[in-house]
């Protein structure tokens, strides 16, 4: 079997008659220089979604999980397949996926936030919603089953690109939602989105400030920034930068107390700022499993005391603002 690259003419033709027809003019040059330059383990990787069946459907759930339900059983022999060649595409991180018989229990109980913050949207009906940092894409799906028009998400990871990929052939290549492999900072100011989420990408971010500009000019006017991040406990002058790691991640630049975020956010100009949701990270949302090689939370906590990460720092607590951009 000749393994075909991921073809996003799909995507091309969706957004042509749509408010990001505009965004034609740089995106077709920019996935042609992304594919120049891949991966090492991507040819492998696309080589299992060839490999990965075409299976009959009976239902599909995208309100209350990412589950589908075949019409028939999996054999012993399919499942044992299946499961071999998803493997091949750890770690998986943010699910979980309910594939027929099978359950790809991930890194993250990703529906643990979806709960958290889904009560507190604008509704995300006939939405246009770009998902920023969206890994393998469980939450768009969960965007899709709440009625979404289309959900963009970005990420310039090529695994979880065909992650993405590998769930939408078992969801009989729902089109709804599209991931494209870029980063925010690659993308024009679109300007015509209704609902931006950046999730766990800000404490990334070199530039936080620059990182919230961005996500303001992807928002059409009067839309929603839902935006979910680490925080410290602290006032508005709060802000803590990790020497070196923190919780054993080395790319964490700033993580900021919620009153500091909140000043943050205003400063760039967002409006209507809140906070809804600040949770601690458990050891039951965030986890060791079969599906995934590395460490996880438990490993990166001081062993003596479960406030603390290994470094020393609190432990991982996040918060969920929601800020709109102006109308003028």
């Amino acid at each position: 079997m000749t393994n075909k690259p991921i073809d996003f003419r799909h995507f091309y033709q969706q957004i042509a008659l749509s408010p990001l027809s505009h965004w034609l003019e740089t995106l077709p040059a920019q996935l042609q220089q992304w594919e120049k330059q891949p991966h090492g383990e991507y040819e492998k990787w696309q080589k299992v979604i060839d490999f990965l069946p075409t299976l009959d459907i009976e239902d599909v759930d995208l309100k209350n999980a990412v589950k589908v339900t075949g019409k028939a059983p999996l054999s012993s022999g399919e499942k044992q397949r299946i499961i071999h060649h998803l493997m091949q595409l750890k770690p998986w991180r943010k699910g979980p996926y309910h594939l027929h018989d099978i359950h790809v229990d991930c890194e993250w109980r990703s529906d643990f936030k979806w709960d958290r913050l889904l009560p507190h949207l604008a509704p995300l009906k006939d939405r246009l919603i770009l998902d920023v940092g969206c890994g393998s894409g469980y939450h768009m799906w969960r965007m899709v089953g709440e009625g979404a028009k289309m959900v963009v998400g970005i990420d310039p990871t090529a695994l979880f690109l065909c992650q993405f990929e590998a769930i939408r052939k078992f969801l009989n290549n729902d089109r709804r939602a599209n991931l494209i492999p870029l980063g925010i900072e690659e993308m024009q100011p679109l300007g015509v989105f209704d609902t931006v989420f950046s999730m766990g990408v800000l404490y990334h971010r070199k530039s936080p400030l620059d990182h919230l500009t961005q996500l303001k000019n992807q928002l059409a006017k009067g839309g929603e920034l839902v935006l979910e991040t680490l925080v410290v406990d602290g006032d508005e002058n709060t802000v803590l930068v990790p020497m070196d790691r923190y919780a054993k991640m080395k790319n964490v630049y700033f993580i900021p107390s919620v009153p500091a975020l909140i000043k943050w956010l205003e400063k760039v100009g967002f409006t209507n700022v809140r906070c809804v949701d600040v949770a601690v990270t458990t050891t039951e949302e965030q986890r060791k499993t079969d599906w995934l090689d590395n460490e996880s939370l438990s490993d990166f906590l001081d062993p003596d005391n479960s406030q603390l990460t290994i470094e020393g720092y609190q432990s991982p607590k996040r918060a969920v603002i929601l800020a709109n951009k102006a109308n003028n």
